[in-house]
């Protein structure tokens, strides 16, 4: 099988991932942080092993910022419901996830809060003037993509984040399609919160995330509950990382995601070079077949198409016969689709990871050759 899945999740795993995984389950598979005996011990520095990487990753010195959590998703929901507050107005953009849409959607239809999405350019990009023509005394957060998980486009989080200082408010970048491809900076852009999933690009397995939070920006636990500190207390801690780690951590999957990480930074620039070299050749050559829209541009990481009149599901089902794993669909991002027009049948989307060949992207190019013919 011939894996172009990568922006859902990435595979296969280096070894290493599933090594350290194993090695944490048959030699540290105590509770970390829970007790004081050796094995609790060695437990708790494999999770703050991965939580100072992951600091350092991110530029940010005091470790404790970083929260482990299952995954992006859950890492932008406890972001989002962590600072907003009844009678805010909140900023997101046509181009979100449904990860970052529903949880706005469901306050902005109760009344909690009031919503503006902002549309992209014609070429994909969401423009700072038009985040800072949204803007409205009560803004209190801007959740935006850094990259579009069916686009492929690299947004500016910096000049998002000038917007957001000039306007006293937050921002909340979710990485999901970028950690572990391209450097983060998140204080260097103005970013307040930045959402991201181990099991993508970081190489780390299912169930695994992890959130910064800013120096000076407090968030309200989205779940409480025992976090092996203050257990004297029947309140939630306040200091982080405890306020936002109830209950018992994925142990196994930090000890993975580890791993994984430091095979995926290692290697991050000659990656991702690789990568949108290989969506660059697919992208010329499905535009030059007959009757097929390509909606990605050139650089990006991953490609989004359709084929004449079948439909992307249909297509991805071929692609599958021919023992290649493409997805069709909305993605779960309907409001791309909006802008690009094709919510009613979605895109294929194409995306290459670590170990893609050259074959293998030739390969989707004759299948779909076959299709148009």
């Amino acid at each position: 099988m011939i894996y172009l899945d990568n922006a859902a999740t990435s595979f296969p795993k280096p070894r290493e991932t599933a090594a350290a995984m194993m090695e944490a389950l048959a030699r540290y598979g105590a509770n970390p942080g829970r007790a004081g005996h050796a094995l609790a011990v060695s437990a708790g520095r494999i999770v703050e092993s991965c939580r100072e990487a992951i600091a350092q990753m991110l530029g940010e010195q005091d470790a404790s910022r970083v929260v482990f959590c299952q995954n992006a998703t859950d890492a932008l929901n406890t972001a989002i419901h962590g600072v907003v507050r009844t009678g805010d107005h909140v900023i997101a953009t046509l181009l979100e996830h449904n990860s970052v849409l529903r949880p706005l959607s469901e306050l902005s239809r109760s009344g909690a809060i009031t919503l503006t999405l902002v549309p992209p350019d014609a070429q994909g990009q969401i423009r700072a003037a038009d985040i800072e023509c949204a803007m409205l005394p009560n803004t209190r957060l801007v959740a935006m993509t850094h990259m579009s998980n069916v686009l492929g486009t690299l947004q500016d989080a910096a000049a998002v984040g000038e917007v957001c200082k000039r306007h006293g408010a937050l921002l909340l970048l979710d990485c999901a399609q970028t950690a572990g491809h391209v450097p983060l900076a998140p204080k260097k852009w103005g970013c307040h919160l930045l959402a991201m999933p181990g099991h993508k690009g970081l190489l780390g397995p299912h169930g695994t995330g992890a959130l910064w939070i800013a120096p000076g920006v407090r968030v309200a636990p989205l779940r409480q509950g025992g976090t092996g500190s203050a257990s004297e207390s029947m309140f939630q801690p306040r200091m982080l990382p405890d306020s936002l780690e109830s209950g018992t951590l994925n142990l196994p999957g930090i000890a993975g995601l580890h791993a994984g990480m430091r095979v995926a930074l290692q290697r991050m620039h000659e990656t991702h070079g690789r990568i949108t070299a290989l969506c660059d050749l697919l992208r010329e050559e499905l535009l030059n077949l007959p009757d097929v829209r390509v909606y990605t541009p050139r650089g990006a990481s991953l490609v989004s198409f359709n084929a004449g009149g079948v439909g992307s599901q249909e297509m991805a089902a071929l692609l599958d016969g021919a023992h290649i794993a493409a997805r069709g669909g909305l993605h779960c991002a309907p409001g791309v689709h909006r802008f690009l027009g094709t919510l009613d049948g979605g895109t294929v989307r194409v995306s290459p990871g670590m170990y893609t060949t050259r074959a293998d992207v030739l390969s989707v190019i004759e299948c779909v050759r076959k299709v148009t013919n």
